[in-house]
């Protein structure tokens, strides 16, 4: 399958025409069809439903789409990285991490890095451990910042110097706002918002000292600002990191730390074998020489 012909199926997909594709690629409307039917064949699937006035992608259209958007993606980011002369410390790196404070000693290594190299440009995806990972072995990001062990059949990493707390985000006025912290005894019968990551989190069920499922969780989160919302309406109380959300000033939410501290170390995480751009290598020499001394400033 050629990059064209994918190229040619993704304009049909955002135009959800093929006459109107064809006019974006400037084509014809007989020779676009006949790229796409061939295509079908080659696979041996329908891939669209065509309709009178619009096209629509079948079960399998839908999983080629996903697939080709990311292939498009890596074509692009090595077309970016090769253009580069040798001499030039440029380009884009991309992280990926969930929410946490501890992205504020990234950033502080990015912007040393930008300083000396203005021409490197820094992105955060945001995403559970989960999305991150496969993000980083699909090659759509350099690095990940994950929280707890490491596979280190799969990942080089460096212990980043900082850990998150765990607690409780709450409404000001719900009955356990009044106490200074929250032990899971406090917890066990309430409505519990919890992350997708806790769920499957061994730590969490020595814990709570029993089954996930004895727990009245009452709804899941991906990024802990949803599972504010779901807490300022009164869904129930959320489990989750101190320092994401603010609720200081007039808040109507407050946050109380567990008891016992239950805390969660990260590290910045790349593929192993991985090979770096001159921005990626730089970035990750900066975060080798600066971590330590960032971590104390912190504090």
């Amino acid at each position: 399958m050629e990059l064209r012909v994918l190229q040619y199926f993704l304009a049909v997909t955002r135009e959800q025409s093929i006459s109107g594709a064809a006019e974006s690629l400037h084509l014809s409307q007989p020779t676009l069809s006949r790229q796409l039917k061939e295509m079908e064949d080659e696979l041996g699937k329908q891939l669209f439903i065509r309709g009178n006035r619009r096209v629509t992608l079948t079960e399998e259209g839908m999983i080629l789409r996903k697939r080709a958007e990311e292939i498009m993606e890596l074509v692009k980011k090595a077309e970016d990285e090769i253009s580069l002369s040798d001499e030039t410390v440029a380009g884009d790196i991309t992280i990926g991490a969930g929410e946490t404070d501890g992205v504020r000693l990234l950033t502080k290594a990015a912007q040393k890095v930008q300083s000396k190299y203005p021409l490197v440009h820094f992105h955060i995806v945001s995403g559970d451990r989960t999305t991150v990972a496969e993000e980083m072995d699909k090659g759509l990001i350099d690095f990940g910042l994950l929280l707890g062990e490491i596979d280190t059949s799969k990942y080089e990493s460096i212990k980043i110097p900082y850990k998150d707390s765990f607690g409780v985000l709450m409404r000001r006025d719900s009955p356990l706002a009044v106490k200074e912290t929250i032990t899971p005894q406090d917890l066990m019968n309430q409505p519990l918002i919890l992350s997708r990551q806790m769920i499957h989190d061994s730590d969490f069920h020595r814990l709570f000292h029993c089954d996930m499922e004895k727990l009245n969780i009452v709804a899941t989160y991906n990024l802990l600002y949803n599972g504010s919302l779901m807490v300022d309406e009164g869904m129930g109380y959320a489990v989750c990191f101190d320092k994401i959300i603010n609720v200081s000033g007039e808040s109507s939410l407050c946050f109380r730390p567990l008891a016992p501290q239950m805390e969660a170390g990260m590290s910045l995480v790349w593929k192993k074998y991985q090979v770096f751009t001159k921005a990626a290598e730089k970035f990750l020499l900066t975060c080798r020489e600066m971590l330590p001394a960032l971590h104390s400033h912190i504090l």
